[in-house]
């Protein structure tokens, strides 16, 4: 018996029904990842404030209470301002919104493993799925928070979560998908080499700036366990003021860059830079205490960090290309970096507290930029530039004149033998 056909049926109907298997796969996997990344920074939020409710001596724990409480603290913590009272609060701790990176960068790695996304196209529908969610749910959030108490921007609400999330999912993918190769594809090695360096710049400055910072706590340290003592007396109290000033933490990190750079920092009217001081009260925070009572005519000497770090970035281009120019090329790359990193970074931990005398928190963002480039950049140009090697001169080419052919050679020679003749005559006679 002849096999039976079916006409109807297309030679490609099982592909097909894969694709649609595996598209339904993809945007389940996408949409966990996103819709996950939420719900983990909302619980990881909602899970510390629980915490210090519990620990505090004077409060009441109410789960309802929490569940509400973390709504604006979840906007706090992927730095959208929030007005309490009719006044702003602009200056909010960083360390949380690391933790909210974290997540989103972890959630979009998991995604990207899960499907094996390949390549920039791919890994934009992990970033953009992560990034669209945590965004609707800012607007979503903001939305249901306003009130008379609390008042939130929609469009701050949105944009902030939406960019620091897909930085995040960036960072989460960028080895996974292959961005790292695809960049290096279509980069030269001289902007690369740029990149790396102006990283290890950041990486460095950041270093050196918790160094300045532990150092002053350390040389305040009574100061601080003072501060504990008075304004967050008992355990609860003080456990309380330990978690703020963590959260604070990198954002005083940052504070001793600016310093170290030479702007500085304010807040309300005091200022502390290595050039200009004006001191004052300042807020009953422990982290505090390694603000500096007086000025020291040392301080600038504290300029050499920068220049130092701006030599070890020199050092490393030194190489990254013959020609000098090539490398200041790369110095200028670097330089770049470490100036849009830093006034990102120099933004995000200042701004508004209120209307009181400490208000508003600036760390300067663009002068502390400028100078930043300034030290970063001139001492390594000219350590690039002087310590690399040289293109050597061009030398004659051997194989172009042997392609000039015989007879060419053969007269070269001849009138070098006259001439080496005519040299001989006059001894000959």
């Amino acid at each position: 018996m002849a096999p039976s056909l079916d006409l109807d049926a297309g030679p490609d109907d099982a592909d097909l029904d894969d694709i649609d298997v595996s598209t339904l796969a993809r945007v389940r996997v996408l949409t966990f990842a996103a819709v996950g990344s939420l719900v983990t920074g909302y619980a990881a939020i909602a899970a510390l404030l629980a915490l210090i409710t519990a620990v505090a001596p004077l409060a009441r724990f109410s789960t309802s209470g929490v569940v509400a409480a973390a709504l604006p603290a979840w906007l706090a913590a992927h730095q959208v301002p929030i007005v309490l009272g009719g006044l702003e609060l602009g200056m909010l701790p960083l360390l949380p919104t690391a933790l909210m990176m974290l997540i989103a960068a972890r959630a979009a790695s998991g995604a990207a493993e899960r499907l094996r996304l390949s390549g920039p196209w791919q890994a934009g529908h992990a970033i953009a799925a992560i990034a669209v969610a945590n965004g609707l749910g800012g607007i979503a959030v903001a939305l249901a928070v306003s009130g008379p108490a609390v008042s939130v921007d929609p469009l701050a609400a949105f944009y902030y979560p939406t960019l620091i999330t897909a930085l995040a999912a960036t960072c989460g993918v960028f080895r996974r998908c292959g961005l790292r190769a695809w960049l290096e594809s279509r980069t030269d090695e001289v902007a690369l080499g740029g990149l790396r360096a102006g990283a290890v710049a950041v990486l460095l400055l950041l270093a050196a700036g918790g160094v300045v910072l532990a150092i002053s706590l350390l040389a305040s340290l009574s100061t601080a366990k003072d501060l504990f003592t008075s304004t967050a007396p008992g355990f609860g109290n003080g456990l309380g003021m330990l978690l703020l000033s963590a959260g604070y933490l990198p954002n005083a990190v940052v504070g001793a860059v600016a310093f170290l750079a030479g702007p500085g920092f304010s807040m309300g009217i005091v200022t502390v830079s290595p050039l200009d001081f004006t001191g004052g009260p300042v807020p009953g925070l422990p982290l505090l205490a390694a603000l500096p009572e007086q000025p020291a005519a040392w301080w600038p000497a504290l300029f050499a960090v920068p220049v130092a770090i701006g030599v070890l970035v020199g050092r490393r281009l030194r190489d990254v290309a013959p020609e000098p120019l090539a490398r200041v090329r790369g110095v200028a790359v670097a330089a770049g970096m470490v100036a849009v990193v830093f006034v990102v970074l120099a933004g995000s931990a200042g701004g508004r507290v209120g209307t009181g005398a400490f208000d508003p928190v600036s760390l300067r963002a663009a002068a502390m930029s400028m100078a930043l480039v300034a030290w970063i950049a001139v001492p390594a140009a000219i350590t690039a530039w002087l310590s690399g090697s040289r293109p050597l001169p061009d030398a004659p080419d051997v194989d172009e004149e042997l392609d000039e052919g015989p007879d060419v050679a053969e007269d070269r020679l001849e009138g070098a033998g006259v001439a080496d003749a005519g040299e001989e005559d006059p001894q000959l006679k």
